[in-house]
């Protein structure tokens, strides 16, 4: 009779286990960084554009770009081991859905930074839009890099050729990003739409159905008295109705008499 080692099955799960957790950990920093991200981007072309914000976005898109990479190595080590137990596989596509679709978004931003960088240079303010917005972004770029605080004192003026070397890092960037992209989908064969969502990042299909019924309640509700209303309504154009035939039947009557 073959004997089972279950000390090395306990360790495999507790190893599974903890690479799951740092997969997820690392999954939601990133979403919390390219939501950041996206944040500071729609200031981009505004009054509140400046050179401060341009070097927020930055020190976030580094973040995201590092954040990308290990989580790439991490999932891509894992999705590819034979041995992953089926549950644990399961749970490992589902982040790496969440992965992909965060650097997705990420890479669109990107692309609109940079094209509004190019509409909107900072060389002349005067074409910003005035959208009436005031303050930076500076505490939502500290979150995304787990910073105290981010207020630097930036020089009113924009040094020669810093724009420009700026976008031309952007564009390297936007191209690494698309590469990183490209190269996940011949490293990992995973069907997103085989990926059953589950878990707290995503909707709970209870709680929804329990507002539909809720609000399929409160409509039941307010029906009686829409419903009164509505006859009473009726009743007073029908009386308004006859009214104009009677008048007009009389004035018949008396025009014919008359006559």
């Amino acid at each position: 009779m073959p004997l089972v080692n279950n000390k090395v099955g306990d360790d495999c799960t507790i190893g599974t286990d903890k690479a799951l957790a740092e997969g997820k950990a690392l999954v939601d920093s990133l979403i919390r960084v390219v939501a950041c991200y996206r944040h500071l981007a729609s200031c981009v072309g505004g009054c509140t554009d400046s050179l401060q914000l341009r070097d927020e976005l930055r020190q976030t898109r580094e973040k995201a770009q590092k954040l990308a990479m290990t989580i790439c190595h991490h999932l891509t080590s894992h999705l590819r081991d034979k041995s992953l137990p089926e549950e644990r596989r399961k749970e490992m596509e589902l982040l790496w859905v969440s992965f992909s679709s965060s650097l997705e978004l990420l890479h669109v931003d990107m692309c609109k930074v940079f094209n509004m960088g190019d509409t909107f240079s900072l060389v002349n303010t005067d074409t910003l839009v005035q959208t009436g917005l005031q303050g930076g972004g500076s505490e939502v770029a500290a979150r995304a890099l787990s910073l105290p605080d981010l207020n630097q004192t930036q020089s009113p003026t924009l040094p020669a050729g810093l724009e420009e070397e700026e976008r031309s890092t952007l564009e390297k960037e936007i191209s690494q990003v698309d590469h990183m992209i490209e190269d996940m989908e011949m490293k990992v064969n995973v069907l997103r739409w085989m990926v059953e969502p589950h878990g707290p990042q995503y909707a709970d299909p209870l709680s929804s159905t329990d507002s539909a019924s809720l609000a399929l309640l409160s409509v039941d509700e307010e029906q009686p008295g829409q419903q009164t209303l509505c006859q009473r309504n009726q009743i007073f154009v029908l009386l308004l109705l006859f009214a104009v035939v009677l008048v007009a039947g009389t004035l018949s009557v008396c025009v014919v008499l008359f006559s």
